[in-house]
């Protein structure tokens, strides 16, 4: 198995007003030790400005990056780009490239059937669907919707900030947590046209300043988990497949009680046995660890295991449901856990790999 991991490449300016020196070359490759979580890193596809986010069709055969950029040959825009991926070895071979019609995109998604990606444009706040050719490639973009307004946190809420797109099992709809308006945007898709458009009930709203950044969908069908970066916190929702629309079940702290230092949240993601939740924390540096009742879909606790390094921004879990592995961008590093089968508490390999300025990881299971 190999683990792909997506990196800045280039300086890039974030909405908090810092500049980060991305030293990264491109999409790295690391073979993953199915027994023991071991890392070892074996090269790198090169030539890929800020591929900080990596989404796999579901065949594995192709790849598809975001490429975090404020501008492409002098237009306002970021791209996507599309890769072959070689069964045998992981190796990438590069299809083309599109662009994105907004700035910064900072994720992408593929649906389950290879027609379509969608990319959240994260800067100016839009989202974009691209087809995917029978050969992988993409398209040009077949639809672009534009977020409007802003919300209570003058320096990083004052315009739209789409930051992911998920799809339901059905892909009768598409949520986008915005985190520049505190809500998630709902919207049914048209799989065949690749066309988006707004749900009967439009968004589910947030506490002001919240920051929702990405959604995560449990395996029952019934619930799905809601990350908000500025607030750092979770909430719990129940899920009405048949409205597309959630409901809050609650909204719990990512991090321990009595913190008081800065720190936001960044990634989420449901243990394929359904009982447990991660979410990560920048600033504290850690994985939250939350119970889910697999009845009522709430929360309970948190328990919290360091990253072994700075500013744990992606994490990915293995097919087998057996280990974790973290990017943390600050410290040039990639760390595995292995995950408690009973409890889903994280206990560290004692593996890490080098990696500058890792953004994005996900495990390519050849």
């Amino acid at each position: 198995m190999l683990v792909l991991v997506g990196t800045y490449t280039e300086p890039i300016l974030f909405g908090t007003g810092k500049i980060l020196q991305g030293k990264g070359e491109g999409i790295y490759a690391c073979r993953f030790d199915e027994s023991s979580g071991a890392l070892e890193p074996i090269g790198a596809t090169t030539g890929v400005a800020n591929p900080s986010y990596l989404a796999l069709d579901a065949s594995e055969r192709f790849l598809y990056a975001v490429n975090e950029l404020k501008s492409w040959e002098g237009k306002p825009t970021g791209t996507v780009s599309a890769f072959a991926v070689d069964p045998r070895t992981g190796a990438l071979r590069f299809l083309n490239r599109q662009i994105t019609h907004g700035t910064d995109p900072c994720h992408v998604a593929v649906d389950a059937k290879r027609r379509h990606v969608v990319v959240s444009n994260f800067m100016s706040g839009s989202v974009c669907v691209l087809p995917v050719r029978d050969d992988g490639s993409l398209a040009k973009a077949c639809d672009v919707v534009q977020h409007e307004g802003s919300s209570v946190d003058p320096r990083r809420q004052s315009g739209p900030h789409a930051h992911s797109a998920t799809l339901d099992p059905s892909e009768r709809f598409v949520f986008v947590p915005d985190l520049g308006l505190d809500k998630l945007m709902l919207y049914r898709f048209d799989p065949a046209e690749g066309k988006l458009t707004p749900n009967a009930v439009t968004s589910i709203g947030f506490a002001p300043g919240a920051g929702p950044r990405h959604l995560a969908l449990h395996p029952g069908g019934r619930f799905a988990y809601l990350v908000n970066e500025l607030d750092s916190t979770v909430a719990a929702l129940s899920w009405d497949d048949a409205r597309g629309t959630f409901a809050e079940l609650q909204t719990l702290s990512t991090l321990p009680e009595g913190f008081r230092g800065e720190s936001t949240c960044a990634d989420i993601h449901v243990h394929r046995s359904g009982r447990v939740l991660y979410t990560s924390n920048r600033g504290h540096d850690s994985i939250a660890i939350h119970a889910i009742d697999p009845h009522l879909g709430t929360l309970s606790g948190a328990r919290h295991q360091t990253t072994g390094g700075r500013t744990p921004r992606s994490f990915a879990i293995d097919p087998s449901g057996r280990f974790l592995v973290v990017a943390n961008q600050d410290s040039d590093s990639v760390t595995s856990f292995a995950v408690d089968p009973r409890t889903g508490d994280l206990r560290p390999t004692g593996s890490t790999a080098r990696v500058p300025t890792p953004v994005c990881v996900t495990f390519l299971a050849r």
